[in-house]
């Protein structure tokens, strides 16, 4: 095994915090933010302020989508949560263990490292470690991510007419939040951040939400020294068909979502991306490396004067499958 030291940024919200899910649903609220939405929102500050985006979209580095993190205390040392692999299973006798570790959707670094590294977790005494979706030897307010849904009224331009809507905000207890890990040359990351921090992140930035601060700091992650499999971090696109049916075998375990959504630049905010399909954080692939995937451009063809990138380039890292 060996030791792999990665960037890690932490973000705590300082205001109200909405992520639409595929279907812009404003009653319900993702409580993770996928990469490749974050990676637009970096290269549309670097834009505002000026910073020239390299022709291929490739910012230096690549990011992880942002996971949950528990931390009481200013003082206290933070819970890191990653998605639990697609590929993960269990062999328990009690049938309410496996309901319980059914309903598990995130696993500390604990046992990230057993899982990639092939270790057995499949045991009756792993469920004293389940804490609601969470598996953590560490103790966590299972509840550090919480929602409340107010009402809001929508306003026609044309008529005047008001329409009703709910939104879902979500807040984090205590110093708790959100996190990325980066691989590779952070630079222009760093320079987008601070005003991104002030800006927000997610949906409803006009009225003052996903405000955040945020520190730069290191992770370790003992990684296998050799494996045949790659978990992914991010959204992943492939290079092309082919690369896919190599990564794809009987043993992988993946999940498709389409990708798209609205422009954020004037004046074409009322313009939607072209759409494609990518592979979702947790998805397991055979011989992947540290990085893969693409970067692609999803401006409507003829309608938008600058490309509109969809980063599909993921972070992984080996896992014993």
């Amino acid at each position: 095994m060996a030791i792999k030291e990665f960037s890690i940024y932490k973000l705590h919200f300082t205001s109200p915090l909405h992520i639409s899910n595929n279907r812009e649903d404003y009653g319900v609220s993702l409580k993770t933010y996928s990469s490749d939405s974050f990676y637009a929102a970096i290269t549309s500050t670097l834009s505002k302020l000026g910073v020239d985006i390299p022709v291929d979209g490739y910012l230096g580095c690549v990011i992880s989508s942002l996971f949950p993190y528990y931390q009481e205390s200013s003082d206290s040392v933070a819970t890191f949560f990653f998605p639990k692999p697609f590929s993960f299973s269990f062999e328990l006798s009690d049938l309410n263990s496996v309901k319980r570790i059914k309903k598990v959707e995130w696993i500390d670094k604990a046992y990230l490292e057993l899982i990639i590294n092939g270790k057995d977790v499949s045991s009756d005494s792993m469920t004293n470690d389940i804490q609601g979706t969470y598996l953590t030897g560490n103790k966590i307010e299972t509840d550090f991510i919480h929602s409340d849904v107010c009402e809001r009224v929508a306003v026609d331009k044309n008529h005047g007419d008001s329409t009703p809507f709910y939104i879902d905000r979500l807040f984090f207890r205590d110093n708790s939040g959100l996190f990325f890990i980066a691989e590779g040359d952070t630079s222009l990351l760093d320079k987008a951040l601070p005003l991104l921090s002030l800006e927000g992140i997610g949906t409803d930035r006009n009225v003052g939400y996903g405000l955040f601060s945020f520190e730069k700091k290191s992770i370790k992650i003992t990684l296998p020294d050799k494996a045949d499999y790659g978990l992914s971090l991010s959204v992943f696109i492939p290079e092309d068909s082919e690369q896919l049916k190599t990564l794809v075998n009987s043993n992988s375990c993946y999940e498709l979502q389409k990708r798209g959504g609205w422009i954020s630049t004037a004046p074409y905010n009322l313009l939607r991306k072209n759409t494609i399909y990518a592979l979702m954080p947790g998805s397991v692939l055979y011989g992947t490396g540290v990085i893969c995937g693409k970067i692609v451009d999803l401006a409507p063809q003829g309608l938008i004067k600058h490309p509109v990138w969809r980063c599909g380039r993921s972070l992984f890292i080996p896992i014993i499958n």
